[in-house]
């Protein structure tokens, strides 16, 4: 945990350089999720200098956990906060909630039944190493599920940079 963070009381604002070091990922991983989760909202200052309330903090710790800790994809994710609401994450981010407190009858997807990582991929993109084994662990599919996740954003955001006239013709 960064050092100024054990100094400032519980209610706080944090930056994110101390919520990413709280959570142990890279800051552009917290910006990416808050282009996939539209409940993470925080302050924002001049410069775009991101604070975040403690209620944002346990949400992103909740969403961590879903991601890396419970193997969720970020669609799966999405399906829990619709279904269970924000309050529901936030207290899996402060070990408050569990996923057998899942309402059943909701339609939230386990992350066997979720998104396959090669969906959207053309079938000769699926062939995808394998391991002596003959398949990848569950965490080299989340790993890889993340990158591809991340790719298809830096995708849209350079999209979204191009102005008309930087079209590339075919020769």
């Amino acid at each position: 945990m960064a050092s100024g963070v054990m100094d400032k009381s519980p209610d706080a604002f944090r930056t994110i350089s101390e919520v990413a070091d709280d959570l142990d990922v890279p800051q552009h991983v917290l910006r990416f999720w808050e282009t996939r989760f539209n409940h993470i909202k925080p302050l924002k200052r001049g410069g775009g200098r991101r604070y975040y309330r403690p209620d944002d903090v346990d949400l992103l710790k909740g969403i961590r956990h879903l991601l890396y800790g419970e193997g969720y994809t970020i669609k799966g994710v999405q399906r829990i906060l619709k279904a269970e609401g924000v309050r529901f994450v936030q207290g899996v981010g402060r070990g408050e909630q569990t996923l057998a407190e899942l309402s059943p009858e909701r339609d939230v997807t386990h992350p066997d039944e979720d998104v396959p990582v090669s969906e959207g991929l053309a079938p000769e993109e699926n062939d995808i190493p394998l391991a002596p084994h003959g398949e990848l662990s569950r965490e080299a599919l989340r790993g890889l599920q993340g990158v591809l996740e991340e790719l298809y954003e830096c995708d849209r955001v350079l999209t979204s940079l191009k102005s008309p006239g930087d079209a590339v013709t075919a020769e």
